[in-house]
């Protein structure tokens, strides 16, 4: 007998979720409910939040969740590995530039034009068996690296409950893993970001993560400023390279997630170069269009526009 597909599309995290699960259709429920408690735990816009009694917490010790413990741990990893291009400490730099509430309400302009600087990074970060502490003055942001991490618990979880297999894709970072619908590759459409309604490749999955960093959304004015959420750590604004998106194919949907912010903010060269380094298959494209492609990205593209590119 076949197996039963069934899918779902939802709010959570601050983005649209799609989740489709192949073999037991009650498993959709079980990955809402648990989405909704990542959500509780991880979000900088709910003051109960475990992140929030974090940040609020710095120069103290904060015992988490293993969850959170876990995604903490990963988000100074990523620091560490990425020479801090990926930089969870950004909080305060974003709220400068505007990005106080959750994306979509109000944002009161500032009374005068903030100074930014460089952002404090991790090396400060302690751990000690399952608690935090943070330094004076730094407070952490775990919006993407958070909904990458989740797609990739969701995943593990819903395939060690008897799912035969299952897509978790929140807000553009999704993992797959185990049988498809139809017993084929997944199939995932990466949009193109300069025009939404298309895309600009199609990609097949066996098992792995896809996510896309994007300066082209969540974007705002501040004092007749463009603004974008995605930080420069090294100068503690929104960044300002010609990089308009990266998508990245990995193994994990959260490091796919770190890995296209990190060469986003490098710029087109040295992105490509990271990207590189780290094996994974990537494509960077820059304001003019000009798609910019690493490592084994073409063995993953089953379809792509006749657009230029290099």
């Amino acid at each position: 007998m076949a197996a039963e597909d069934a899918e779902a599309r939802f709010p959570v995290m601050g983005s649209d979720a799609h989740l489709i699960v192949v073999g037991d259709p009650q498993l959709l429920t079980v990955a809402r409910e648990r989405l909704e408690e990542f959500e509780a735990r991880w979000s900088r816009f709910r003051s109960s939040s475990e992140l929030c009694a974090l940040n609020a917490a710095a120069g103290s010790w904060v015992r988490l969740s293993p969850p959170t413990l876990a995604l903490v741990s990963l988000a100074v990893r990523a620091w560490e590995v990425t020479g801090g291009l990926f930089d969870p400490t950004v909080l305060p730099a974003l709220e400068s530039v505007g990005y106080r509430h959750s994306f979509g309400a109000s944002r009161p302009e500032s009374p005068a034009e903030p100074m930014p600087e460089p952002t404090p990074g991790c090396a400060g970060i302690e751990f000690r068996r399952d608690m935090v502490r943070l330094p004076h003055g730094v407070r952490i942001d775990l919006g993407g690296i958070g909904k990458g991490y989740a797609a990739d618990l969701i995943v593990t979880e819903l395939i060690a409950a008897g799912a035969e297999g299952v897509s978790a894709n929140l807000g553009g970072d999704l993992r797959v893993a185990g049988t498809a619908p139809g017993a084929q590759p997944w199939a995932v459409a990466v949009a193109d970001e300069h025009f939404p309604d298309f895309d600009i490749a199609h990609v097949a999955l066996a098992e792995g993560a896809v996510a896309t960093s994007t300066r082209l959304r969540r974007r705002w004015q501040q004092h007749r400023r463009d603004r974008h959420h995605l930080i420069d750590p090294r100068t503690g604004t929104s960044t300002s390279n010609d990089v308009d998106s990266v998508t990245v194919i990995a193994g994990e949907a959260y490091w796919a997630e770190v890995l296209a912010k990190a060469a986003l903010i490098a710029g087109a060269t040295t992105g490509t170069a990271v990207l590189e380094k780290w094996g994974v298959a990537g494509l960077i494209v820059t304001e003019d269009g000009t798609r910019h492609r690493a490592g084994p990205w073409e063995g993953f593209v089953t379809w792509a526009p006749n657009y230029p590119g290099t």
